[in-house]
């Protein structure tokens, strides 16, 4: 293997970068127009040490909204519904965001001890990685003589850069189904690091994906289609440690570079996401509050929506919803 990331990083004194904008959903939803009871659910950032949400603004014509979290993961979901009203139903939302560059790059050389049962969810199966099969096998190959989290996370990562690829002809973010993905190798965001997660999960290191949202770059523009995620392994004694492997893949594809060109930004995405981007949540196969008719979401970063205890989404994106998301920096 190429030599990626320098794990035993020294003390950084970079200042993190920064990034306002104000983003502008708009819904004209598409339901059937005598439809007795339509409910939408919107993907709702929050405020982290990583991102100030502020001056959110909702409006439209529904019966009753509010923002709510579900119970797993603390995703949180801007709720509406229609009854007995008539065409056309809609919304707007808008918010503020100052998003600040994570660096997570001082990775200590020593692991303290700590609990599995703490982490047993970012350890789980799900439902499209059952962690047994192709992916066990190779997370057994590609972690082979590694004792650490750190050591295992790097080699997945590695792996993960040096072999997996982006697939322009995959729709949205991909769905990540894993036990396919092992052989395929191709995808988007959503596949690859639906892939590192399981990996990273079934060889012990507990780990989970971010779903988010860019803002592109310029001043202005529409981001209806700019949906991103990225991955976190967890660092016993330091915490949670960002890689996104998909954004190094994405560069060679569209810069049409080679793997050493990359080797910058496969530098950086070790242990850093840049400040272009918005955190959603986490956590997969997803019961929203309130509760769906549906299934479970197999994630929730596109808008979800039912008419009569019936899905309105075509499939996970849902962009036959009819919502438009735009953004203005600041």
């Amino acid at each position: 293997m190429i030599a990626s990331s320098v794990i035993a990083a020294s003390a950084s004194t970079a200042i993190a970068k920064e990034r306002r904008a104000e983003v502008n959903w708009s819904v004209d939803l598409k339901a059937p127009a005598g439809a007795k009871h339509v409910r939408l659910w919107i993907p709702y950032p929050m405020s982290d040490e990583n991102q100030e949400i502020t001056d959110v603004v909702v409006s439209g014509n529904f019966t009753s909204s509010g923002v709510y979290k579900e119970g797993s993961f603390g995703n949180a979901a801007l709720y509406a519904e229609w009854k007995d009203t008539k065409v056309p139903r809609t919304l707007t939302y808008s918010f503020k965001v100052l998003r600040r560059e994570r660096l997570t790059k001082e990775i200590p050389t020593s692991e303290l001890p700590f609990s599995k049962t703490e982490f047993r969810k970012e350890l789980a199966a799900t439902r499209l990685a059952d962690l047994k099969g192709p992916e066990k096998e190779l997370a057994e190959k590609i972690t082979a003589g590694k004792k650490t989290n750190r050591e295992k996370a790097f080699a997945i990562y590695d792996w993960t850069v040096e072999t997996m690829f982006r697939d322009p002809a995959t729709k949205g973010c991909g769905i990540g189904e894993v036990d396919t993905l092992v052989r395929t190798l191709g995808g988007k965001c959503g596949d690859i690091h639906s892939v590192y997660t399981a990996l990273a999960r079934v060889s012990g290191v507990p780990s989970r994906e971010v779903w988010g949202i860019r803002i592109p770059s310029g001043k202005a523009g529409d981001m209806t289609k700019a949906q991103h995620c990225w991955a976190e392994w967890y660092s016993p004694g330091y915490g949670w440690v960002v890689v996104d492997p998909a954004d190094v893949r994405k560069a060679i594809l569209e810069k049409k570079i080679i793997l050493e060109q990359a080797k910058p930004l496969r530098e950086y995405y070790f242990g850093a996401v840049d400040e272009s981007r918005i955190a959603i949540g986490t956590g997969r196969d997803l019961v929203l509050n309130p509760p769906q008719s549906g299934e479970p979401l197999n994630y929730f970063m596109y808008p979800y929506a039912e008419a009569d205890g019936k899905p309105l989404n075509e499939d996970l994106y849902g962009f036959n919803l009819g919502y438009k998301i735009t953004f203005r920096e600041l």
